[in-house]
């Protein structure tokens, strides 16, 4: 047999719990937007160019602009579009951009923890040093917003070995890291549970267009593919959307008009579809256990 991680069972789509979402709809869609900030010149950085120094100015400004101008335009088409975005958190944010994390918050967002910085990584800290920084985070986030979070997202998507573990231990509910399938599963760990909700590696404009160069329109016609093969589906069984976006990606100008145009042919369907939150799917899961695998 082949090594595994070990951190959920195999379950195929043919073979699961049937049920519906609130008011009958058989999918679920959420959308997160990932305000992040970055350490000028330390650490990881997201930038245009492969090999741009790490105190590079301009590429520090194309970062900077999601915190001064595409988060909000990003907030505003979601809440025009009547939908509640999902925020995951740098809580440097509450330091360095305190009007976006407003916005995020008039808008009706939930917080996913989702690091100090993404300058940041867990990778190479021991099993002490990531609790310290998982509670760090936890507590910044409770002391802003009056509850602690129930999700956490990991900077750049990585994990040690003891992260899943951790995170249950310390409280979190649900973790959007995964895409191994359309549901939400349990993952296994060494105490309480903790739900994996489907998180779009693809369908996210930072692995996309920044990582494989698509452009907006091709990122758009993405979307709707997605949404419409989703759709289809999950009248044999229900499912989960996710759609990932950056203030500083898809909150640039020329990007805005066909992510719109995605948004548009969603909400057509508005009313076959659950438009929510992963807190909320969390929640509802967390009182009926037996609806993830």
């Amino acid at each position: 047999m082949l090594k595994t991680h070990g951190r959920y069972a195999y379950a195929p789509i043919t073979n699961r719990p049937d049920f519906t979402w609130p008011n009958g709809r058989r999918l679920a869609l959420y959308i997160a937007i990932g305000v992040e900030e970055y350490s000028f010149g330390e650490g990881l950085s997201e930038d245009l160019l492969p090999g741009t120094p790490r105190d590079d100015l301009s590429a520090a400004s194309w970062r900077d602009y999601g915190n001064r101008v595409g988060g909000f335009r990003l907030i505003q088409m979601l809440s025009a579009h009547g939908i509640c975005p999902t925020i995951l958190l740098n809580t440097a944010l509450y330091d360095h951009a305190a009007p976006l994390v407003q916005a995020a918050r008039a808008a009706g967002a939930e917080f996913v923890a989702h690091g100090i910085a993404n300058s940041d990584t867990l990778v190479g800290l021991n099993p002490e040093e990531e609790a310290a920084y998982l509670r760090r985070v936890a507590d910044r986030i409770a002391r802003e917003e009056g509850t602690s979070p129930a999700g956490w997202s990991s900077p750049w998507l990585a994990h040690t070995s003891a992260t899943i573990d951790l995170l249950a231990k310390q409280g979190f509910k649900y973790i959007l890291d995964l895409r191994h399938d359309d549901q939400p599963t349990w993952l296994i760990t060494q105490s309480e549970r903790l739900l994996s909700i489907p998180y779009a590696l693809e369908l996210n404009d930072s692995t996309t267009i920044i990582g494989r160069q698509a452009n907006a329109r091709e990122f758009a016609d993405m979307i709707v593919d997605e949404f419409d093969a989703l759709l289809a589906a999950s009248e044999e069984t229900p499912l989960v959307m996710s759609l990932v976006l950056h203030s500083y990606v898809s909150g640039q100008p020329f990007r805005l008009t066909p992510l719109k145009r995605a948004l548009d042919h969603i909400l057509r369907h508005r009313d076959d579809i659950w438009l929510t939150r992963p807190g909320d799917i969390a929640a509802m899961i967390g009182n009926t256990p037996e609806m993830a695998v």
